[in-house]
């Protein structure tokens, strides 16, 4: 289900309240950990969250180094359902 895209001056609004930065049609975070033990640690935290949210966000993981970029791919670009999911994102315990 296509969500309504989010204006610019939304998405700066958004942004505010977030630990995440824009790239174009999404948003990303990158966050550093102890070690791997701690980034698995930490995206499995963001998957039980992702589930929640039915959302889900691109990761990628380097030893203690987590990339998280998220966008509504069915309505091409940001909306409010991403900035709900860096919300919660950004409330997980070890998450920078």
């Amino acid at each position: 289900m296509a969500r309504a895209l989010l204006t610019d001056d939304q998405i700066e609004q958004s942004l505010a309240g977030v630990d995440w930065t824009r790239h174009g049609s999404r948003i990303d975070k990158a966050v550093v950990l102890a070690d791997f033990t701690a980034a698995m640690a930490f995206v499995n935290r963001v998957a039980e969250v992702a589930e929640r949210h039915d959302h889900h966000p691109d990761i990628s993981i380097s030893w203690n180094r987590v990339g998280l970029s998220v966008t509504t791919h069915d309505s091409g670009g940001l909306t409010a359902r991403d900035f709900d999911l860096a919300r919660a994102v950004d409330g997980l315990s070890g998450g920078g």
